[in-house]
């Protein structure tokens, strides 16, 4: 991506990439029907997928995202479109988030009819590459075991084409998260899905001691 000239500051190297036509895709994207029937939006909160957020806000959704590592007690800001200290555009930021959101616990939240996920890579079979801190797969998880996700959820992805990968070439395993939808900014990919897809929940024993100890959450629930 650095080389096509298609990523942002600060770089494409070790995160989620920003990258050049993230508007575009959020428009395609809000052209959707899963868009459309959405009321209640889990989105990450990278700033690639900012333009997201703001759409959100504007069409009247209420948004909720992660504080970044889930690291507070209560680790999600809630964005209520009724109630904004600043226009969407600003707040649907991290920054913006913290004069505009409200935060709150997982048994605060209502259930999602749509999850906005950032990716590394995207697969055209489904399969979602993060940046390796399984952060992403952790919110789903939560979120799934406390009933705001399940299997009729919609989960999409708005990358640049540079980032969507064949069929196969993306790794996975049997409890990742798997995209429906795969937006760029010239197209968007529906990926068919195979069944019923299980909800998430929180694989304890893939945990390190350190990582349930930072997230104030994970040290909760572990009691």
């Amino acid at each position: 991506m650095s080389e096509a000239r298609a990523a942002r500051f600060p770089g494409a190297k070790g995160r989620i990439p920003n990258f050049v036509g993230a508007e575009q895709a959020a428009e395609r994207l809000r052209r959707t029907d899963a868009w459309r029937r959405a009321r209640m939006i889990k989105a990450n909160p990278d700033a690639p997928q900012w333009p997201v957020r703001q759409r959100a806000l504007e069409d009247g959704k209420t948004v909720f995202m992660a504080v970044p590592r889930l690291a507070d007690e209560h680790p999600f800001f809630l964005l209520d479109p009724e109630h904004l200290a600043d226009p969407p555009r600003k707040a649907s930021s991290i920054k913006g988030a913290s004069r505009s959101a409200r935060r709150i616990g997982v048994d605060e939240l209502d259930p999602v009819d749509l999850v906005v996920a950032g990716c590394v890579a995207a697969g055209e079979d489904g399969a979602r590459l993060g940046k390796g801190g399984g952060y992403s797969d952790l919110e789903f998880a939560l979120a799934g075991e406390a009933g705001l996700i399940g299997p009729a959820t919609v989960v999409a992805t708005t990358v640049h084409d540079l980032q969507v990968r064949a069929p196969g070439v993306v790794p996975t395993v049997d409890h990742d998260a798997r995209l429906d939808l795969i937006v760029t900014p010239t197209r968007t990919v529906e990926v068919p899905r195979r069944g019923r897809r299980a909800a998430g929940r929180v694989r304890w024993d893939e945990l390190s001691d350190g990582k349930i100890a930072a997230i104030p959450l994970l040290a909760r629930l572990r009691r």
